[in-house]
């Protein structure tokens, strides 16, 4: 097996974000803010894609991320996701060692 890019990571990470943002689009008085944030933090992370989702992922980054998608899975209050929203990719951000 090929090993894993950073872009399979992010890859993962983006379809988990897509998820988040959807819950959180339940509060209709939140829902601009909602995908305005979901659309910064999205091109944020595109762009680290672009820029290095070549790169090899170490499987500890691999892990520490699928271990934060995991945990953004669970969550069912529309409200709590909103609060990750800003929060899961400042994570993805900070195990891939890239700038905040």
């Amino acid at each position: 097996m090929a090993d894993e890019t950073i872009h399979d990571v992010l890859a993962r990470a983006l379809d988990a974000y897509t998820d988040l943002a959807l819950l959180g689009e339940d509060v209709e008085d939140e829902w601009t803010y909602v995908t305005d944030l979901e659309a910064a933090w999205r091109e944020h992370l595109t762009r680290l894609d672009d820029a290095r989702g070549h790169e090899a992922a170490s499987p500890a980054v691999a892990a520490a991320i699928d271990r934060a998608i995991a945990e953004i899975g669970r969550i069912e209050d529309p409200h709590r996701a909103i609060d990750w929203l800003s929060t899961f990719p400042q994570v993805v951000l900070a195990a891939l060692g890239a700038p905040l």
